[in-house]
């Protein structure tokens, strides 16, 4: 009966002969109710005794044994269940572990998978920075992440506008020009977390962190490219007449 509850076997025994028979007994006629060895009947008593199931007393030359009531046990197991669930609550939140390793992935299917679960799992923001064919992947992710209240901003390259509702999007049409403008993607959700990939040797490696100065670099590292894309947007027709913007502008790897 109370094996269910930590105590061991000989224990339970004990007290279910105990409480069964109802009234004080002594070692000896325990032995006989539970089964128990003499040998350990003693020790087993005291173990009782100690964890408050069992009251003893001393009658003449005789230590009787008597079982705590059945209701009384109930109500002992569940305040010492209620304290270790309590206590068990607060060793977990004093002890969550803080993610600040730098870790790396590889293969563009598992990139993309994993930028998926980010953005499913994200409750205040979402920062995403893509080429517009990778992105349509998203979109439609995206626009009901901000239905449900997710502030969403991204950033999209391609030549064609995206097919996606969302209130902050971006768009650089890349000239080519753009010598330096490479694939990647960045992802930053809930000021929390950053995913950072792109194309080494042919082949997608990415990056994922929740170190904050990784993640606050990320994320101006995002803003520095949508303000280099709308300033270009507004003033490119009249850098390209000169030749030393133009150069610094094509320079850029946003």
């Amino acid at each position: 009966m109370l094996q269910k509850f930590g105590y061991s076997q000989y224990e339970s025994k004990v007290y279910e002969a105990l409480v069964q028979r109802g009234e004080p007994l002594d070692a000896t006629t325990v032995v006989k109710l539970s089964g128990v060895p003499k040998a350990k009947i003693y020790e087993v008593l005291a173990r009782l005794a100690e964890k408050g199931l069992v009251l003893d007393a001393l009658s003449g030359k005789k230590r009787l044994y008597a079982a705590l009531p059945m209701d009384s046990v109930i109500d002992k197991l569940k305040r010492e269940f209620e304290r270790d669930i309590a206590e068990l609550r607060e060793t977990g939140v004093r002890k969550t572990y803080r993610d600040d390793q730098i870790w790396s992935l590889k293969s563009h299917a598992s990139i993309q998978a994993y930028c998926k679960q980010m953005v499913e799992e994200a409750q205040k923001s979402i920062v995403l920075s893509m080429w517009s064919d990778e992105f349509a992947e998203f979109a439609t992710v995206l626009e009901r992440k901000e239905r449900e209240g997710v502030q969403v901003e991204a950033l999209v390259t391609g030549k064609d506008e995206p097919l996606v509702s969302i209130s902050k999007l971006h768009v650089l049409c890349p000239s080519a020009e753009h010598e330096h403008l490479e694939r990647f993607t960045l992802l930053v959700t809930d000021g929390d977390q950053v995913l950072f990939a792109g194309m080494e040797q042919g082949s997608w490696q990415a990056i994922r962190t929740k170190a904050q100065p990784f993640v606050t670099f990320f994320t101006e590292y995002f803003h520095h490219d949508v303000a280099l894309t709308a300033i270009t947007r507004r003033y490119a027709p009249d850098w390209m007449q000169d030749e030393e913007l133009k150069s610094l502008l094509m320079r850029l790897r946003y």
